[in-house]
């Protein structure tokens, strides 16, 4: 049986008479194959300590440790008493460890912020480095998994960023949502019985084989560019609904703790290198304050499909640029099948430009198709209305358009403006100004007409990003950890793609078939 199918199968298995927790029960599974920690945050009466139990199920043989944290448990109720005949037979401070978290697989601390300080403490060692120090011994913990719980995050000010830091994946609990399902969990008079040995389950020996075999699992450069493209995002993540945004802090410790959660991720579903289609269930990872959840949940889903928008916006980029020598060629050629000479003289910039003289700075120009378009200065007529802005690729020049062909310039704050022109000028609200020709003796820059349009395919190239988008969408959705929510953003995600590539498209008959 393959590894993932075994997976699914043992996950399906623990989620029996559990409802809505497939998350949770998923993601444990996963931090517990990764060797991290998991906290579960929601309100009492939510399946938190269930989730726990299920996932002794998943190793067999496996031994569980269970406790509620008070303000005054003590060391010795979690990490075992203190052995009163070794400290009189050989004067040694040890604890009888059997029964307690040092001889525990997996171990539920439930209300974890109300334990003192000297337990905080020694959980530290005991989640990063698996080791529990016993009187003069140092022993190595069977701990595969522990899963804390609380109603609430952890106080500010009382030095608990560590113990908080060391737990990696985060997940919220909520109550049943699904109507259906709630109703099924209410006739549901089934008792939470023990899983009988099955063949699903881990033994120690599979679970130290796959320790090894994860640790051999790659990155791909897609996913580490992916990973640099969501430490820069995190830089500014919208925080509640308001338009506040926040730096979210990340450690280096806790990235490379996510790298060892992507590769089991990788592993756990049968491969040898890590996808991008894993980086999805990292954003549990990521937040610290409830309101960065959400922001830091869109950062990861948009990373997921980078490569596609960077792909898209290079490939509008040149079709767009490709469209524009087009239309030049049009508008000269149609000037010279109408034996229309008035703008033969106009000086051309940068190939696209005719700049108009005497306005602002004297670096205001217009498209050369624009300006050949533009109605007659005639009172009868109404002006053609078009939109003036700043350049964005040099700040320092103004670009006038046509209205029709920047209408959404205007939405983004462009000026509007009213134009006209006659054999010489341009009269821009009514101001005539003259347009910049040819001195004497002087050379035209290199004609736009000289300008050849690119060979490219854009039908293919826009078909082939069609294509590996729907791959793109079909691996997420065989994704163990996806959830409604993610399903649900993606879907909007990958709509918001496809859109920019109908569009894309529309522009491509504009080039191969001059379609307006």
């Amino acid at each position: 049986m393959e590894i993932k199918e075994r997976i699914q199968l043992l996950i399906k298995q623990m989620n029996k008479g559990i409802y809505e927790k497939e998350t949770e029960i998923g993601l444990s599974l996963l931090a517990a194959l990764a060797g991290e920690s998991v906290l579960l945050l929601g309100p009492p009466g939510v399946a938190k300590s269930m989730v726990a139990r299920r996932l002794k199920r998943a190793f067999r043989q496996a031994l569980s440790f269970e406790y509620l944290m008070s303000r005054f448990s003590t060391p010795d109720e979690i990490f075992g008493p203190v052995s009163i005949s070794r400290l009189k037979a050989s004067d040694k401070y040890e604890r009888v460890v059997d029964g307690y978290l040092p001889t525990a697989d997996v171990v539920f601390l439930d209300e974890i912020w109300k334990a003192g300080p000297a337990i905080q403490n020694t959980l530290l060692t005991v989640i990063n480095e698996k080791l529990f120090r016993n009187g003069d011994r140092e022993l190595h913990l069977p701990l595969k998994l522990l899963v804390a719980a609380s109603n609430e995050l952890p106080a500010q000010g009382e030095g608990l960023e560590a113990l908080w830091d060391r737990f990696l994946i985060r997940i919220v609990c909520t109550c049943i949502k699904q109507e259906e399902t709630f109703y099924q969990m209410l006739l549901d008079d089934g008792e939470d019985e023990q899983m009988e040995t099955s063949p699903l389950q881990i033994t120690n020996e599979e679970y130290e084989t796959w320790q090894t075999q994860i640790r051999q699992v790659t990155l791909s450069k897609e996913v580490l560019k992916c990973i640099t493209a969501i430490r820069r995002d995190l830089c500014n993540v919208e925080v509640g609904s308001d338009g506040i945004h926040r730096d979210v802090y990340v450690s280096d410790r806790r990235w490379k703790n996510i790298v060892r959660l992507l590769k089991t991720s990788a592993f756990m579903h049968g491969r040898s290198e890590v996808e991008v289609v894993d980086l999805l269930p990292i954003y549990h990872c990521l937040w610290n304050e409830m309101n960065e959840r959400e922001g830091t949940r869109q950062v990861v889903i948009r990373s997921l499909f980078s490569s596609y928008l960077v792909s898209l916006v290079e490939m509008n980029k040149a079709l767009k640029a490709d469209l524009r020598v087009s239309c030049v060629h049009k508008a000269l050629e149609q000037a010279r099948r109408d034996g229309d000479h008035r703008d033969d003289d106009l000086a051309i910039t940068d190939y696209f430009y005719y700049q108009i003289e005497n306005h602002g700075t004297g670096n205001t120009y217009i498209f050369i198709v624009d300006f050949k378009n533009l109605k007659e200065n005639d009172h009868s007529r109404a002006p053609q209305r078009g939109v003036m802005y700043a350049d964005p690729l040099n700040p320092k020049r103004t670009i006038i358009r046509s209205f029709s062909a920047s209408e959404q310039l205007l939405k983004e704050g462009a000026e509007q403006v009213m134009l006209f022109r006659d054999d010489r000028h341009i009269y821009i609200n009514g101001v005539r100004f003259p347009m910049k020709r040819l001195k004497r003796g002087e050379q035209q820059q290199l004609c736009a007409g000289s300008l050849s349009v690119t060979d490219r395919d854009y039908e293919s190239e826009l078909e082939c990003l069609n294509t590996a988008l729907g791959c793109r969408m079909k691996e997420l959705s065989e994704n163990m950890f996806i959830t409604a929510d993610d399903r649900r953003d993606i879907e909007l995600q990958v709509a918001q793609i496809r859109k920019e590539i109908a569009w894309a498209r529309v522009d491509v008959r504009k080039l191969k078939y001059g379609d307006e």
